[in-house]
Parts: C-alpha cells; structure tokens; sequence
C-alpha cells in the first residue's frame, strides 16, 4: 500500500465514526449482495435453509449465499453504518431499518431483473419522503452510497453453466457487451434517480477493461457524479492461488457438501461431505466465498475504491 492510500485510509478510519458523510448504503446486484429477496419470491434460488448462515448471528439462514455475512455487511460497518444491510423484501424490517441502508439485490438477477430493482428503489424512495420529509430524504438519497455488483452470475451461471441458450446467441465478447449495455443503462438511470456516490464492480474477471472504461466514460459524461471502479476479482484471485498467505487451508473446493458444483438446494444440511470450519476455507459453495473471505474482499474494496466517499 502506498502512503498515498495509507493516509487516506487512516483518515478513513479517524471518520469512522461519523455519520453525516454517508448516511446510507444502497445496494443492486447479484446473489454476491442478496441478504434475502429471493426467499419472497417464487424461485429456486434461494438460500434459506440450513447449513447456509450457520455462522450467521443467531446462527440462522437469511438468505445470504454464505455462512456469514456477505461483502455488503461488512462495507456498510466499515463506513460506519450497521453491521448488516437488510433485504428490501423481508418484511421483518420496515422504512426506519431501510433508511441506513437496503439492498434490492437478487440471486440470480434475473429473478428480480435490474430493472425491477430500479422499480423497488423508486417505492423505497416514496418510503423514505414519506418516513424522513422531502429534505432530509433528498439528501440521504444523494449522500447515499450506492454499491452495484453487476455481471457476475450472468457470466457463472446464465452463460457458462446452465443450458446453453445464450451461448447459441452470443459469443464470449458479444455478450460482455450486452453486459456492458446493461449496465450503462441502469447507471444511468439510477443517476436520474439522484444516486452520486455509485460504486461499480463485477464481470470477474472478463469485461473487466470494459468496465473501468465504462466508470471513465460515465464519469466524464453524467455532471456531479462520483463514480468508482471496485474490482474485486484480483484479490480473490491471490486469495485462491496464496491461501495460506490469508490464513486459510483450502481454496480449490467449496466447504459445502464435496464443494465441486453445489450451491442453493444442492448445499444441504444433511450432507455428511459439508466440513465443520467454514474459516479454513476460501468458498462457502461451489459460487460463493465464505463470510471469512467477503470480509477480507471487502476490506479490500474499501481501502482500493470506496474510500473515495469517506474522505
């Protein structure tokens, strides 16, 4: 780490505890920052049930793909908001809970497509007005920071490992592009929703260029933006190939079941394959890192791209 980043970070941490500069963290995306909207709706890819969140607090399934927390948890206590960032569908919470911090996300993010969760943030919005006054929700909305985590499962799951559809559509390239297209347009759109602090990441690792190149071009494009590149696929990837550097014993499987290609209802509490120290391990499933490894992703990100916002 630089001095530059070091000072940055130290002033991160001497602002820690401050709540006036980022009043909320606003979250879209995949099943990497699902905390559970998809336990409401009807679809098979959920998390909900033993053995995920077994290392959750309380030691129950909210819908998280982990047995933990899950990366936006821990950059929302790391900007000095709440230790977890509820799901906008659970109806445990309500406004006063959203208001410090939400996520619309989805596993899958074709099961509540993106612009479903623009749909949501719109409803939350009218919450918010409703809850805070038109002022101080305003302001919340535009302090906020929004963190977007795009790309991921449509590569993993959509394109390489279920049927083939789009694979007979689109070559490799082609359908980075789309991506691409997707999430230009929904950039955007949030913008038009008064978003400022927005935080871009996913595609690990193709469109990776394009996507820093999207940050650029978006940055130069949309006035007063604060837009940021967050890629976390170089640090898991030392995570993987050095995991005794991070302290962990194994990173070729997963600690679910034998850890080779489960994830959801494949990952079952019954299974005798699934290991015991779920900290010795840097994937949870066969998709998805374990609340060990998000937390050390995480920190990553904040002190590589997000401590833009909190200096």
């Amino acid at each position: 780490m630089g001095p530059y980043i070091l000072l940055l970070w130290l002033l991160l941490l001497a602002k820690k505890s401050t709540s006036a500069k980022i009043p909320a963290i606003i979250v879209f995306g995949d099943s990497s920052v699902d905390a559970g909207n998809n336990n409401h709706l009807p679809t098979i890819a959920r998390s909900n049930f033993e053995p995920y969140g077994r290392d959750f607090v309380g030691g129950r399934p909210t819908g998280r793909f982990s047995n933990g927390r899950i990366p936006t948890d821990f950059i929302s206590e790391a900007i000095g908001l709440k230790s977890t960032v509820p799901a906008y569908l659970d109806p445990s919470f309500n406004i006063s809970d959203f208001a410090v911090g939400v996520t619309f996300a989805s596993a899958g993010t074709g099961v509540i497509p993106l612009w479903k969760e623009l749909e949501y943030f719109k409803d939350y919005q009218t919450k918010l007005r409703g809850y805070l006054g038109d002022e101080k929700a305003n302001q919340t909305i535009g302090d906020a920071v929004y963190i977007v985590s795009i790309g991921t499962n449509d590569f993993l799951e959509n394109y390489y490992a279920f049927p083939p559809r789009r694979r007979t559509q689109y070559n490799v390239d082609q359908y980075q592009q789309l991506l691409i297209r997707i999430a230009r347009n929904f950039t955007v759109n949030l913008y038009n929703l008064g978003a400022r602090k927005i935080s871009i990441g996913g595609l690990p690792p193709h469109g990776l260029h394009a996507l820093r190149d999207l940050v650029t071009n978006l940055t130069q494009e949309l006035a007063g933006v604060d837009l940021v590149f967050s890629n976390p696929y170089y640090i898991l990837l030392q995570i993987v190939k050095r995991p005794s550097l991070f302290g962990f014993d194994v990173s070729g499987v997963g600690c679910c079941a034998t850890g080779m290609f489960e994830m959801g209802y494949a990952c079952n509490e019954r299974n005798p394959f699934t290991c015991r120290d779920a900290n010795k391990y840097v994937f949870w499933d066969a998709f998805h890192p374990t609340e060990r490894a998000n937390q050390i992703i995480s920190d990553h990100v904040v002190k590589t791209a997000l401590y833009k916002f909190l200096v």
